[in-house]
């Protein structure tokens, strides 16, 4: 019996590839440089986060995170999205974000969707909100299963109980911890190959044919 549906929020509940790009294009800057080196292992999460900060920083030295919520305000959220948790809910089945996107945007789309969980990662401010330069890690975006986990936990849910959605390679991990896992428009072969059932249309809420 499904109890718990966990939702990655990139290209799965927000109609975007990535909150970090999506930031970083609105100040014209670009992570390619430190995504490779993040892929080959020659820096962890945290420096990543770190180097995706400083490009907003070199740009703005005062940038705050109401400045970035406010960018990230204008990120739309997935067709069939509210269809889909509202759905859920009426069954009893509760939601969660696990993301190693930005915590503003998985906070604004927990809240506008009555969700139950969130996890994602962010950055240290100062008492007037204003960017220090480093990150908070909560979600290893090679590792997010651990993060379902922790939320599973959370729920008092077992395993078998959980049905991850995810978009790509980096949610593999999320699926190894559910007991069924859909990939939802995928961009790579290893996410489709590793799902239970795919969906490839762009609306939601034909996830719940799945569930």
């Amino acid at each position: 019996m499904v109890k718990l549906v966990v939702f990655d929020m990139d290209g799965v509940l927000a109609d975007i590839e990535s909150s970090w790009v999506y930031v970083h294009r609105h100040f014209g800057v670009n992570n390619d440089h430190s995504l490779y080196a993040y892929l080959r292992g020659e820096i962890d999460d945290l420096e990543f986060i770190r180097r995706d900060i400083e490009l907003w920083m070199n740009k703005d030295r005062n940038v705050t995170a109401d400045s970035i919520a406010r960018i990230l305000s204008e990120v739309p959220l997935m067709p069939g999205a509210q269809g889909t948790v509202e759905s859920l809910r009426k069954r009893g089945v509760r939601t969660a974000i696990v993301s190693a996107g930005i915590d503003l945007l998985a906070e604004r789309i927990s809240r506008e969707l009555g969700m139950d969980f969130q996890l994602a990662n962010g950055f240290a401010v100062d008492n007037s909100g204003k960017l220090l330069g480093d990150g908070v890690l909560r979600v290893r975006l090679m590792d997010k299963g651990s993060a379902v986990v922790d939320v599973t936990r959370s729920a008092g849910v077992a395993k078998k109980d959980v049905v991850c959605v995810g978009n790509s390679q980096y949610d593999v991990s999320m699926f190894r911890e559910s007991g069924r896992c859909i990939a939802f428009c995928p961009s790579d072969d290893h996410v489709r190959q590793e799902a239970d059932a795919v969906v490839l249309e762009k609306d939601l809420t034909r996830i719940l044919d799945h569930i």
